[in-house]
């Protein structure tokens, strides 16, 4: 933005003839396909076997331009994880929004976990999306932690409605974000992948520990 603020109403002055817009299409448009390399990659040889040149490898970029866009495979996968983390962010949303009550809310949002999951599963962007939260990353990405902090402040306005007892909001938020993996991790390997119940064990465990109270 600063760059195309410094070149003043004239627009484009490099003397390449292309308006800014055009640049930032193409380079969305490069983005984007070393996105969908990584995906194929990851997916089909794992992501620690990658390598940065199996990536590039898979474009048809110059190996320069890869690092125009990222530094490193770790940098890709956090922005696979984040692209999908913000795909769920918007069904966790409507799913707020429709709730009646916190269980409502609590079984909505790992059953539309579990189905998002599975379609993501079967779309292109495969296995590498799906296990996108096992990833090694240097840290928690934005879209995780927006989830997390979501996720927390319904539970603290579920307190405050009467709805869960008072508990550590933190910790609980995590273990229901780590199950949430963990259990889908597991749900696309069986035969037959099934949602509901993946959903419905979630469900249940969230609400039998609620149910013996904060002392336990």
């Amino acid at each position: 933005m600063s760059e195309i603020l410094a070149q003043g109403p004239g627009g484009d002055r490099s003397g390449s003839g292309r308006r800014p817009g055009k640049r930032a299409e193409a380079k969305a448009v490069n983005r984007e396909e070393i996105l969908q390399a990584a995906q194929r990659v990851f997916a089909t040889i794992g992501y620690e076997s990658a390598s940065v040149r199996d990536i590039i490898r898979e474009t048809s970029l110059a190996s320069g331009t890869f690092y125009n866009y990222f530094r490193s495979k770790e940098e890709v996968a956090e922005a696979l994880m984040d692209e999908s983390i913000a795909r769920f962010r918007a069904r966790l949303t409507q799913v707020r929004r429709k709730a009646v009550d916190f269980e409502a809310y609590v079984r909505g949002a790992f059953r539309a976990y579990f189905d998002f999951v599975v379609e993501e599963y079967d779309s292109a962007r495969e296995q590498a999306v799906v296990r996108a939260g096992h990833l090694p990353s240097r840290g928690e990405t934005p879209s995780q932690k927006a989830v997390f902090e979501e996720i927390r402040a319904d539970l603290r306005a579920a307190h405050e409605r009467g709805e869960v007892p008072g508990l550590d909001f933190g910790f609980f938020a995590a273990a229901c974000v780590g199950m949430a993996r963990e259990v889908g991790e597991r749900m696309v390997r069986r035969d037959p992948v099934d949602p509901g119940a993946a959903a419905s064990f979630c469900a249940d465990a969230v609400f039998a520990l609620l149910a013996r109270g904060p002392e336990g």
